[in-house]
Parts: C-alpha cells; structure tokens; sequence
C-alpha cells in the first residue's frame, strides 16, 4: 500500500469521524461553523446533512474504491473554491474559514491525486 492510499483512507476516515463527531454533538460546531440552529428542527438538520451525510460520504470510498475517492475529493475542491470566492464576496475573512479552506484545499487535493 503506497503513501498516498493510506492518505485516501485517512481522508475519507477523517471526513467520516466529522460526520460522527456532529452527529453525536451537533451544539459543539455552532461556534466554528457560524451556523446557529433554531430548535430541534435545526440541531436534525445538522445531524442529519453535517454527521449523517458526512459519515456516509467518507466510508463509502472505503467500499467502493477508487471512483469514489475521486468523487470525494472532487467534492472538496468544489467547497473549497465556493468557500474562496466567499470569503472575499461575503467578507468572511475568519480563522475558522481559512481553517475549513485549507483543510478542503488538502483533503481534495490528496483524494484527486
């Protein structure tokens, strides 16, 4: 197994555990994420599209295999240049957003690879 499939599947496992780490504690990324759920309707929205859709998107390149990491990280470098063009229109120029872009910016670059 070469250096850059263990980087794979340390990407697709660390887009994974996010998806768990909200699912199970959906209140502890408000501060990070600037998204500030109302009611229960918002904490399920953010279990269910943050941790649940997380969670799915990162175990099945582990199932799946090659296309699948190449989708995942397709989708990174997507959010991240969504997030760049943001950051400047929206002027959001904050630590946890450079923090996102530059984990996205790493986490899709290895995946296309």
């Amino acid at each position: 197994m070469s250096v850059l499939e263990i980087l794979k599947i340390g990407a697709a496992l660390a887009t994974a555990a996010t998806g768990v780490f909200v699912l199970f504690a959906p209140r502890k990324v408000v501060g990070f994420t600037g998204l500030e759920p109302i009611g229960g309707r918002g904490i399920s929205e953010l279990r269910a599209v943050f941790g649940g859709l997380f969670i799915a998107l990162g175990l099945t390149p582990l199932w799946l295999g090659t296309p699948a990491y190449l989708m995942l990280g397709i989708g990174y470098v997507a959010i991240a240049a969504v997030r760049a063009v943001s950051i400047v229109v929206d002027r959001s120029a904050v630590p946890s957003n450079f923090i996102s872009l530059a984990t996205e910016i790493v986490l899709g670059a290895v995946l296309v690879l």
